[in-house]
């Protein structure tokens, strides 16, 4: 039968389960991307396995988040994941040499191939060709030391692009419209793919763009074909070499299809405070703005910083707007230093920051209170920028740019001036200084980790018991984020190599006596917390996880999950439990004392559970949906520790 590109990847990959929708698969795994807001707990979870080296072909630990160093900690956590590529076998990323994901797509990405990634928007690695998801460390880690990778068989989602893009009009824009349609759940249980005559329209970059932020409709990953367009970019980095075509059969269907006539597209922007929540920009002209930010993993190519640099050539932005500008790669930052945008963007009133994530992770660049700030970043969860009470708009870099000259929200199709047409610079500014190869085979093996005094050993976690009970300390709505779970930001994400101190931080945003009011209930059996629809959507930090679970916390009751907290949860031995009738979401308060019996022996037997509401004096039944494997996993207490018992040698 006719194939598409995406069942051909699952399909030269596929060591577990078979291409059954909704069945668990295991793939082989390529490649993997660490990043340091995440990777120092991968780090920690090799040595805690004991793994030798590395098995996949290319591994990367970046360092792109956490670069503001306002004191030791950050700074010897680059140490340490240094030392810790050199341990155990990875490229080293330093600081200062761009976001992972568009610096792996210029340097290591190779169509056909595979990646799994401890960030959510690994994904956009899918605009060459590559399989590339998104998941928690461990899962990284386990897919390091030679494991496959597990996930449910999605649907293929089939996004036909035709026509042409009007001007003011770019790839941002594209998958604004897409989350506009279905909101931040639409892509769930779905890989997205995108396929027709509209794509000539889209450079690499700009399909980076639209990969990227398929994050946020909940997708598990978004591909596009490895074409003409694809061979272009990687000789343009001087890897033509590395280019294979992975195209579509004629005829090839799909799960799921829609189609997008890129020329009826107008600028979108999405609305605090969800990247769901999105409208045409007229819709909202005229608001005053106090910052525009340009650059992120979700507009990091070299247009979307020299159209806006053509935009503001000769003119000054308006005095009241803070114009920040983050190139996501150094290569970016040369090239528009050598092609004489970064001159332009500079005397307009520029603020140039670091090329990395910056006020995307909320590492500085917060808002003024009560001002509006429109960013060209994926993101703008609730109090994700760094300040609590933000207003954070996420739109195209020529909606930005129109805004900060203007001083409101300005559609860029009203200003006076001539659409800048973008022409890529024939001479290359490949720059792989900042880029540490590994070590060779048996050099790495004495390589001692540098540990600051900030960073401390993983925590042992117990096995699942026969009982779960406690008060539920939490009840939530839909679309929690982990960003509202466990924030990132300045202030907190220092400690994401010191689990007992970022665990103060848990559900800060929601209820900041959540951690006082857990330790109460360690010691007495633990606690729960109940949510609605879609819990733990957004970031795939598994501190989320993690933190709440050295807490006490020993079950999620939720309507749905996101997919990759939904893992992390049962990673670290987290019951993830669904309601077997939704409507049973309102029979349970915070405060109420729950009571799970027989936990070990139902979930073994895939029978549901029963909830005791002893406040209330109800039952009612609940689904944990594990796997074989998965139960395993839960039954000793996390992964890592399923690990440890399978690496060890057998009795004599």
């Amino acid at each position: 039968m006719p194939s598409n590109v995406a069942h051909k990847l699952i399909e030269s990959h596929l060591v577990d389960g078979t291409m059954t929708v909704g069945e668990e698969i295991g793939l082989r795994i390529d490649q993997t991307l660490t990043q340091d807001a995440t990777g120092t707990m991968v780090m920690l979870e090799l040595d805690a396995m004991d793994l030798p080296r590395v098995r996949t072909e290319v591994s990367v630990q970046y360092v792109d988040h956490n670069l503001l160093q306002a004191d030791f900690k950050n700074a010897d956590d680059h140490l340490f994941l240094r030392s810790a590529a050199q341990r155990f076998g990875l490229w080293y990323s330093k600081p200062g040499n761009g976001v992972s994901h568009p610096v792996h797509q210029q340097r290591f990405g190779v169509p056909g191939k595979t990646m799994v990634g401890s960030d959510s928007h690994t994904p956009a690695a899918g605009a060459i060709g590559m399989l590339a998801i998104g998941a928690g460390g461990l899962e990284v880690a386990m897919a390091m030391a030679g494991q496959p990778f597990y996930t449910t068989m999605p649907r293929i989602w089939g996004v036909r692009l035709t026509g042409q893009l009007p001007d003011w009009v770019s790839a941002k824009d594209v998958i604004l419209e897409l989350l506009r349609r279905h909101g931040v759940g639409g892509g769930r249980g779905r890989i997205l793919e995108y396929h027709g005559p509209g794509l000539e329209e889209l450079s690499a970059m700009d399909r980076h763009v639209i990969a990227n932020m398929g994050a946020e409709l909940g997708a598990t990953s978004t591909v596009f074909p490895s074409d003409g367009e694809v061979l272009r970019f990687l000789a343009s980095e001087g890897r033509e070499a590395h280019w294979v075509e992975l195209l579509a059969d004629p005829g090839a269907t799909y799960d799921v299809e829609e189609e997008i006539d890129l020329s009826t597209l107008e600028p979108l922007i999405a609305k605090p405070s969800s990247p769901g929540n999105v409208v045409p920009v007229r819709e909202v002209a005229g608001l005053p703005i106090g910052q525009v930010v340009l650059g992120s993993s979700a507009n990091p190519g070299l247009r979307d910083l020299a159209v806006p640099a053509m935009m503001v050539k000769g003119r000054q932005t308006d005095d009241r707007v803070s114009f920040d500008v983050n190139p996501a790669s150094r290569q970016t930052l040369e090239t528009l230093a050598g092609e004489g945008y970064l001159l332009d963007l500079v005397a307009a009133g520029a603020r140039l920051h670091q090329s990395g994530c910056m006020g995307c992770i909320g590492m500085g660049q917060a808002p003024a209170t009560n001002e509006i700030s429109l960013r060209t970043m994926p993101r703008n969860f609730p109090g994700r920028s760094g300040t609590k009470e933000d207003k954070v708009y996420l739109c195209s870099p020529e909606t930005a740019t129109a805004s900060a000259l203007t001083g409101v929200i300005t559609d860029p199709r009203d200003l006076d001036i001539e659409y800048p047409r973008f022409t890529p610079p024939t001479k290359s500014y490949v720059n792989t200084a900042m880029l540490v190869p590994p070590l060779p085979d048996d050099e790495n093996l004495g390589v001692e980790l540098v540990k600051g005094p900030n960073i401390a050993s993983l925590p042992n976690f117990e096995p699942l018991t026969e009982h779960i009970g406690g008060p539920v300390l939490l009840k939530m709505g839909d679309d929690v984020s982990t960003d509202e779970i466990l924030p990132a930001g300045a202030q907190v994400l220092p400690f994401r190599s010191n689990i007992p101190a970022i665990a103060r931080f848990s559900f800060w945003q929601i209820d900041d006596r959540y951690h006082e009011r857990a330790m109460e209930t360690k010691d007495a059996g633990g606690h729960l917390v109940v949510a609605g629809e879609n819990y733990g959507q957004g970031s795939s930090r598994e501190h989320a996880a993690l933190a709440p679970r050295f807490l006490g916390l020993r079950a999620v009751i939720a309507r749905s999950f996101a997919r990759i907290h939904w893992q992390n949860l049962v990673n670290f031995g987290v019951l993830p439990l669904t309601f077997g009738d939704p409507a049973d979401y309102e029979r349970v308060d915070a405060g109420d004392e729950l009571h799970l019996s027989d936990v070990d022996e139902r979930i073994r037997a895939g029978e549901h559970l029963i909830v005791e509401n002893r406040t209330k004096g109800v039952t009612f039944a609940v689904e944990h949906r594990l796997t074989t494997r998965q139960v395993e996993v839960m039954l000793a207490g996390s992964l890592i520790t399923l690990h440890r018992r399978a690496a060890a040698p057998a009795a004599p």
